[in-house]
C-alpha cells in the first residue's frame, strides 16, 4: 500500500488522544449553529448535519495549491461522533496547515470549548501496516457529553506536491447537508477535469486573467441510509477533480490520460528494476531445466514467497518509487511495489516480461475510470502477460497460489507500467468454482440428545486463505471463529486442527461433543437440525424497492456431505423433505435418505453464488430464495424409541 492519505487509519488513532483547549471568535449567522433551526427534512435517516461548508481551492501551479476548509457539522447522536475528529496529514516538506481552529457548541448554538493547533497531537502517521513512513498527522477528537452538539473547523492548507487535485466528498453516508460550497480557480491552461459521482450538479464559471474560477452549491440534500450489501461509491455523491499537469515530490508529470501518467510511473521505476550481473546469472542457472516460460514463472514466485516477507516502508517520493530489486533480493523484505519489482527483475533476468499493475485494493473497491484519469490507487500487483494468457501475481503473499489474485485485486481495473505507458486493464474474476468449501461430517447420536462430530472442511479460494488466516490467530480467536462462521451450537469439547494446504486446498479437522445436540425431546420422541453446522444462514431485509445492486465479497460454491448414526433402539419417525431451490444467480439443494439396516440417515446439501453482484431488479427474489434456504435448513429431523 502506498497511497498518502490514510483518512479511515487517521480517525482510529486519533480516537485515542485527549484534548485540550484555546479560542477564536465566528462571525457567520447564529441559525447555524442551533440545533433546533435544522429542518426536519434533513433530520430524517442522519446522524449529523453540514450546517454550513465552504472548501476555496486556489491552483497556484503544477503540484501547488492552498486550500481554505471553513465546516459546520451538528451531530446529533453517538454514530456521528467521528465528526467531532479533527484530523489532518502532511508532510513537513511539503505540507503546512495554518489557522487551525474548532470549536464546540451546545444544542443552543453557545460555545462550549475552543481548540488551536497547539492543542493537536503532532506525530508520525501510523497507517497501520507500514514499519516507516515519511507522513505525519495532526490530530485532536473531542469527547461529546451530550446530543445535540455543533463542531466548527476551519484551517488552511498549503501544498507543493500532488498528482491529483483533491476529491469533494459532499456528503457521508446517513449525513444531510444543509448549506455546502466549493471553490476552485486554475489556469485556464492546466487542463482542468472534473468528474461527477452519484450526483449531478454544474458549477458557475467565470475567467480573469487567464484564470478559470468554478463554484458548485448544495444545499438541503437529504440524508443517504446506503442499503444493506450496497457499497459507497455507487451510492454517496463526489466529485473528483484534476488537471492535465502535476508535481510531485518536485517531478513534473503528464496526467492528461491513462498512457501519459504511466511513463511518468515507469521513470520512478527505471534504475531499480534491474538485478546485478552475477545474481541473474544465478537465477538462470536455477532455472536453467525447466522448460516453459509459465513453469519458470511459477518456481520464481514460489521462490520469492519463501524467501521474501512483506514490510511495508513508505519514503520517499510519496510512497510511489519502490525499492531497488538489489536491496529486495539482499535485505530479503519490502513493501507491495518493491516485492512486486523484484518479481519482475526475477523474471526480466529469464527474459519473460512483466509490467507492474497499480490498482485499488480491498473487496469490491472503486475501479478505475478508463475515461477519467484519476490516481485512486493504493496497491501494486504484477501482470505477467504470456503469450496465449495473462498471468496476475499478488506478490506481498506467502500462500497465495500461483496467478490467483482472490476478492482482494480481482474483477477491477489496473494500471499497467509499461515501456509505452500506462495502459488501463481489467483484472480477472474468480469463479464460483474457484471458490469452493467441502465439508464431510459424522455424527453419532446417543439416546440421551447428546453427540459427538467428527466435520472434515477442504476450503479453495477464497475460503482457503480465510483458513490460513485464521491458522494465524490465537487458539481462543481460531475457536471462536470457527464456531460462529460455521454456525456451530456451542459444544461441551472442542477439538480442532488446520491441516495441509496442498494444491490450492486448505484442510481444517473438528473434532466437537455436545450434552445436549438434540432441538426437543418430548417422550419418546427426539428432534434434530440434522446439520452440525450451517452451510449458509445469511438473509437480507425485506424491501419494497431496492435502488442499488448488492454485494457480496466473491462467488462461491458450497458443498456440504453428512452422516447421523442413530442410537441404538431408537428408528426414523420423520425425515425431512428434499428441497430444490432455484435463484438466476445460484442455487441450493438438499437430499435426505435413511439406511434402515446401517440406521443411518445421510443429507447431501449444496449451495452456489455465480455472480457476487446481485443487480437491485434481482434483491427481492434473492431475499425470498435466501429465506427459503433459512428455512429448509431447519427442517426437522425426528428420530423415536423403537417400540
Amino acid at each position: 500500500m502506498y497511497k498518502r492519505y490514510y483518512n479511515c487509519v487517521l480517525c482510529f488513532i486519533i480516537a485515542l488522544l485527549t484534548t485540550v483547549s484555546k479560542s477564536q471568535a465566528q462571525d457567520l449567522p447564529k441559525e447555524l449553529y442551533v440545533a433546533a433551526n435544522i429542518p426536519d427534512s434533513l433530520k430524517e435517516n442522519a446522524n449529523s448535519v453540514v450546517r454550513y461548508s465552504d472548501i476555496t481551492q486556489n491552483v497556484k501551479g503544477p503540484g501547488k495549491l492552498i486550500v481554505k476548509h471553513h465546516t459546520i457539522v451538528t451531530i446529533l447522536n453517538e454514530k456521528g461522533d467521528h465528526e467531532a475528529t479533527m484530523a489532518m496529514q502532511y508532510n513537513k516538506k511539503y505540507d503546512t496547515y495554518s489557522g487551525i481552529e474548532m470549536h464546540v457548541y451546545d444544542e443552543k448554538g453557545v460555545l462550549i470549548k475552543k481548540y488551536h493547533k497547539s492543542d493537536m497531537y503532532d506525530g508520525a502517521a501510523d497507517d497501520g501496516f507500514s514499519l516507516v513512513t515519511d507522513d505525519r498527522f495532526l490530530g485532536v477528537k473531542h469527547t461529546i457529553a451530550s446530543y445535540p452538539v455543533t463542531i466548527e473547523q476551519e484551517y488552511e492548507e498549503d501544498e507543493t506536491s500532488l498528482i491529483d487535485l483533491d476529491t469533494w466528498y459532499i456528503q457521508n453516508a446517513e449525513q444531510s447537508v444543509q448549506n455546502e460550497y466549493y471553490h476552485l480557480s486554475i489556469n485556464k491552461d492546466a487542463g482542468f477535469r472534473y468528474m461527477n459521482k452519484n450526483i449531478n450538479i454544474k458549477p458557475e464559471k467565470n475567467m480573469a486573467d487567464n484564470i478559470d474560477t468554478y463554484s458548485w452549491k448544495v444545499l438541503n440534500l437529504k440524508a443517504v441510509k446506503p442499503e444493506e450489501g450496497a457499497v459507497s461509491w455507487r451510492v454517496l455523491p463526489k466529485i473528483e477533480f484534476a488537471s492535465n499537469y502535476f508535481e510531485f515530490y518536485g517531478m513534473p508529470g503528464d496526467f492528461s490520460s491513462w498512457g501519459s501518467y504511466g511513463k511518468w510511473l515507469r521513470s520512478l521505476y527505471a534504475d531499480v528494476s534491474t538485478l546485478s550481473p552475477e545474481r541473474e546469472v544465478e537465477i538462470r542457472k536455477m532455472t536453467d531445466t525447466i522448460k516453459t516460460e509459465k513453469e519458470k514463472a511459477r518456481f520464481l514466485y514460489n521462490y520469492m514467497q519463501q524467501n521474501m516477507r512483506y514490510v511495508s516502508i513508505q519514503l520517499g517520493i510519496g510512497g510511489l518509487k519502490p525499492f531497488p530489486a538489489t536491496f529486495v533480493d539482499q535485505k530479503k523484505y519490502g513493501d507491495c511495489k518493491a516485492l512486486s519489482n523484484y518479481m519482475s527483475a526475477l523474471l526480466k533476468a529469464v527474459n519473460i516480461t512483466s509490467y507492474s499493475a497499480i490498482i485499488n485494493a480491498e473487496a469490491n473497491k472503486e475501479p478505475a475510470d478508463p475515461l477519467f484519469p484519476f490516481d485512486s490507487f493504493n496497491h501494486v500487483i504484477l501482470c505477467v502477460p504470456f503469450k496465449n494468457d495473462t498471468t496476475w501475481l499478488e506478490c506481498t503473499s506467502t500462500t497465495a497460489p500461483f496467478g490467483v489474485l482472490g476478492s482482494f485485486t480481482e474483477n477491477r481495473r489496473a494500471l499497467l507500467v509499461t515501456e509505452n505507458g500506462g495502459k488501463l486493464v481489467n483484472t480477472p474474476k474468480s469463479t464460483a468454482q474457484e471458490n469452493q468449501f467441502d465439508s464431510n461430517t459424522h455424527i453419532v447420536l446417543d439416546g440421551d440428545g447428546g453427540a459427538k462430530a467428527q466435520i472434515k472442511i477442504l476450503g479453495t479460494g477464497e475460503y482457503r486463505q480465510e483458513y490460513i488466516d485464521m491458522s494465524a490467530m490465537k487458539t481462543d480467536e481460531q475457536k471462536e471463529a470457527l464456531l460462529t462462521g460455521l454456525g456451530i451450537k456451542q459444544p461441551s469439547a472442542f477439538d480442532f486442527t488446520f491441516g495441509k494446504d496442498i494444491n490450492g486446498t486448505k484442510e481444517v479437522e473438528l473434532n466437537l461433543e455436545f450434552d445436549k445436540f438434540c432441538d426437543i425431546k418430548s417422550g419418546d420422541k427426539q428432534f434434530y437440525r440434522p446439520l452440525a453446522f450451517t452451510l449458509w444462514d445469511q438473509t437480507v431485509p425485506i424491501l419494497e424497492k431496492r435502488k442499488t445492486d448488492y454485494y457480496f465479497d466473491f462467488p462461491r460454491e458450497k458443498k456440504s456431505v453428512t452422516t447421523i448414526d442413530l442410537p441404538q433402539g431408537f428408528e426414523v419417525e420423520t425425515l425431512p423433505t428434499n428441497q430444490a431451490l432455484k435463484f438466476t444467480y445460484g442455487n441450493y439443494e438438499v437430499n435426505y435418505t435413511y439406511d434402515a439396516a446401517k440406521n443411518q440417515v445421510t443429507s447431501i446439501a449444496k449451495f452456489n453464488l455465480t455472480n457476487h453482484v446481485i443487480p437491485a431488479a434481482k434483491y427481492t427474489e434473492m431475499q425470498q430464495y435466501l429465506d427459503a434456504i433459512v428455512k429448509a435448513q431447519n427442517k426437522k429431523l425426528v428420530i423415536r424409541r423403537k417400540a
